[in-house]
């Protein structure tokens, strides 16, 4: 029984790279206000890289359950300069399960995952594909070069986040990294055959490894509403994520317990050591409650802990399906026909 999968069959040069194709994934939530410009951004970017490179290009748009005219606006996009696909989630499964449903809908080699809310620039891609193409990396992510603009406490959240998770790991999840990221075909082969439902992919797209290259770059202010990710989503999704990928949790809970423990062996001694010089009986009801709290709390942690990662091996067992497509449409772009149109008009 092999226990390992081979991928290097689909490996990529820079000569045959580009006959691979590339999938734009866009999950998009309530995003019906920029959606229109982000679509002539992203046609605007195939025209160029069909120019360039000669990539065929497609766009997958997973409607993650909106609650406004985001499925209307998606099903109208024209597929003027690229193929379009819209795909729509029986309701909201969540970021996750949206970008796993891009990645199982991409028709061509390699994919690319942006946000829909215009914060990842399109004219970056082009950056990502010359990576892929000239450069031959396999992963190619963006990070956010800063974040002086934000609050100390989320910046000091952020950084907690990454070193606890990364803690003990032997393969690093790349502080800062985000979502926006091109994957090139052995990568996205190796991705889908990673067989968990409670999915991080961040985690995921660093764990499989190849050559992976960082891209630093400013995220642009969003161009309408709202960022629907609060303080308490946040949270989740950084819950999610470590007791997705990482046993840092139940290390830290053992880490606490056997310092506890060492601590009030301590105590212990202390009490004799004053009962056998001095004859001296420590009164014991307020150090017996206090006592008796912290180690009730931190009992009352670490079960907790544990239940998150109970949580998580139910969550598997069930083996429910991670989405459900309630509407699937497509769009086709034939690249020689506008060639040769353009052609045309070129010499009318």
């Amino acid at each position: 029984m092999t226990l390992g999968s081979d991928v290097s069959g689909m490996t990529t040069t820079a000569a045959s790279a580009a006959a691979k194709g590339l999938s734009i994934v866009v999950p998009v939530y309530n995003e019906a206000a920029g959606l229109a410009a982000l679509h002539q951004r992203i046609c605007e970017l195939a025209k160029t890289l069909r120019q360039r490179y000669r990539l065929a290009c497609e766009v997958v748009y997973v409607d993650d359950g909106s609650a406004d005219a985001t499925l209307s606006i998606a099903r109208s996009l024209p597929a003027d300069a690229i193929g379009v696909q819209v795909v729509s989630l029986s309701r909201n499964f969540g970021k996750e399960a949206a970008l796993m449903a891009g990645l199982d809908h991409a028709r061509l080699g390699a994919v690319m995952f942006m946000d829909g809310d215009g914060q990842h620039p399109p004219a970056l891609v082009e950056q990502l594909v010359q990576h892929w193409i000239e450069d031959g990396y396999d992963v190619v992510y963006t990070a956010k070069a800063h974040r002086d603009n934000e609050p100390f406490l989320r910046r000091l959240a952020v950084h907690g986040f990454y070193a606890l998770i990364n803690w003990g790991a032997r393969q690093k999840i790349p502080e800062d990294a985000g979502d926006f990221r091109l994957l090139s075909p052995r990568a996205v082969a190796a991705l889908r055959q990673l067989p968990e439902r409670n999915r991080f992919f961040k985690g995921l797209a660093s764990w499989i490894g190849f050559r992976q290259i960082r891209v630093d770059y400013e995220p642009a202010p969003r161009a309408h509403g709202v960022t629907t990710f609060n303080a308490a989503r946040l949270l989740g999704l950084s819950i999610e994520g470590l007791t997705s990928f990482s046993v840092a949790p139940l290390r830290f809970a053992s880490l606490l317990g056997a310092a506890l423990a060492g601590i009030a062996f301590l105590f212990g001694l202390s009490i004799l050591w004053e009962v056998f010089t001095t004859g001296k009986q420590v009164p014991g009801y307020p150090s017996l409650v206090v006592g008796l709290m912290t180690i009730g709390g931190v009992q009352l942690i670490m079960i907790g802990i544990v239940g998150e990662y109970i949580g998580k091996i139910l969550s598997e067992l069930k083996a429910r399906p991670i989405y459900f497509v309630a509407e699937h449409s497509e769009k086709h772009f034939e690249a020689d026909n506008a060639d040769d149109a353009s052609k045309r008009t070129a010499a009318e």
